[in-house]
């Protein structure tokens, strides 16, 4: 199962030692699922990290040991994302997720995705990170 991380959940596996987005690349690491974010999301969870975290390279370095980097979406995607109601500072995750074919894009953002949580987005389910645990928990008992 491909997870997409949102910013929120990279900062979160290197913000802090334990939860829900260092679950979910433990998961990564005994192979029951494959992670993937883009270049933006990346940037963004870095600036963040950078203003109010300390200590975090350790952690975002073992996290990235696990995560790829994938391409942006074609300008096309992040339109139709605007019109899913995203703000444009959101709007190239969603179809950075898609066009990557990730099963879920994986956020804590209940603001701005949660009129999409649990919703197939072109093929993508919009889900927080506590629904990703269980989904790919199910998925590798199935």
């Amino acid at each position: 199962m491909k997870l997409f991380f949102d910013a929120n959940v990279i900062f979160s596996a290197a913000h802090r030692e334990e939860g829900r987005a260092q679950e979910l690349v433990a998961l990564a690491r005994k192979g029951r699922c494959e992670l993937l974010m883009s270049t933006h999301a990346l940037e963004e969870a870095r600036r963040n990290l950078e203003l109010k975290s300390a200590g975090f390279e350790h952690r975002l370095a073992e996290a990235l040991a696990r995560i790829t980097v994938v391409v942006e979406a074609p300008t096309a995607l992040v339109i139709w994302a605007q019109e899913q109601g995203l703000p444009l500072k959101d709007a190239p995750v969603l179809p950075a997720a898609v066009h990557a074919k990730a099963d879920l894009l994986v956020t804590g953002d209940t603001r701005d995705f949660g009129h999409l949580f649990g919703r197939d987005m072109r093929g993508t389910r919009v889900v927080t990170p506590a629904a990703a645990i269980d989904l790919v928990l199910k998925a590798a008992d199935a």
